[in-house]
């Protein structure tokens, strides 16, 4: 029986420090952005870094977002994390001025960084290790190229976070595309406030052709507020980034087209790169390009079903 216990202690014991190592091993790495919790667009790339947290057995993902489009809120969030010596810090960069030296002091203590959506322009003077999202003011310039195609010569762009450079880039790269200056429709992602501020604009503004909006969230009222005044095709919309309704909005012809930046990639792939370089000292050398992509009339419907689950 003393054998037996014996024999039972030291398989016991061997579990434990099995369990024990196995934890030690864990990599856990923190993904904060500047995505507020009504958005549409931050569900998707926080679904991808819930993915990759179920995906990969030895890694741990915590996600932190400010409930509101708020700078100093997400710098104190960094900042809490890089207190907290994760393995590896993932973060969106909208306003390098409030968040730099939260950064900066995550690349002074020794935590790799990897940038995702916005940031591109300012990640590697941060100490950044690699980025992964789009360049904002190309994507932008795509855009307005587009429109000017279309014979749109006075045009507004619709900024649902006022302050965000990210989105600042996307309407400078519109202007020279368009190749005018485009008025400014300042909102927030409150439906009733987006309904209310375009109406507001395109009354005063009878002669605007068309409205160009930085992101997913306010597109969908701004659609609702030209179709309620009857200018659906007389107005020519189109937006940043993609809905299961804009993606329906784009088949159906109320918009023109929709930019693609693949969000989900956003918060997958920082996830499996920070894992990668704990593990192997593996990292990109350029950074990773997930958008600009246009889905138009064309290729719409394709893209539904994607959105529908989550991925697009």
């Amino acid at each position: 029986m003393r054998k037996l216990a014996s024999v039972l202690g030291a398989a016991a014991l061997g579990v434990a420090l099995s369990a024990a190592a196995s934890a030690q091993e864990q990599i856990r790495i923190v993904m904060v952005t500047h995505g507020q919790a009504a958005s549409g667009f931050w569900s998707v790339a926080k679904k991808g870094a819930d993915d990759a947290d179920a995906d990969l057995a030895d890694t741990v993902v915590e996600y932190r977002s400010p409930e509101t489009f708020d700078m100093v809120t997400m710098a104190q969030l960094i900042e809490a994390a890089v207190a907290s010596k994760p393995d590896g810090l993932a973060v969106s960069i909208p306003d390098a001025d409030a968040l730099g030296a939260a950064i900066k002091g995550a690349v002074a203590a020794g935590i790799p960084v990897v940038s995702l959506n916005s940031g591109s322009d300012v990640a590697r003077d941060l100490g950044v290790m690699v980025h992964v999202g789009q360049t904002e003011f190309e994507a932008g310039e795509g855009g307005g190229e587009k429109m000017k195609a279309l014979g749109v010569t006075k045009a507004a762009c619709l900024n649902q976070e006022v302050g965000n450079v990210a989105l600042d880039l996307r309407c400078e790269g519109f202007e020279k595309g368009l190749g005018v200056k485009p008025d400014i429709i300042a909102t927030s992602i409150d439906p009733t406030e987006v309904k209310n501020a375009v109406t507001a604009y395109l009354t005063k503004n009878p002669d605007a052709q068309a409205i160009f909006i930085l992101g997913s969230d306010p597109a969908m009222p701004a659609v609702e507020a030209v179709e309620g005044m009857g200018l659906i095709g007389k107005v020519k919309l189109a937006t940043f980034d993609l809905s299961e309704g804009i993606l329906e909005a784009v088949r159906d012809g109320k918009m023109e087209f929709a930019i693609d930046q693949q969000q989900y990639l956003q918060g997958y792939l920082p996830v499996v790169l920070l894992r990668l370089y704990k593990k192997f000292g593996l990292m990109p050398g350029a950074d990773v390009l997930t958008g600009p992509g246009f889905v138009t009339k064309d290729n719409a419907a394709d893209v539904i079903a994607w959105s529908a689950a989550g991925y697009r």
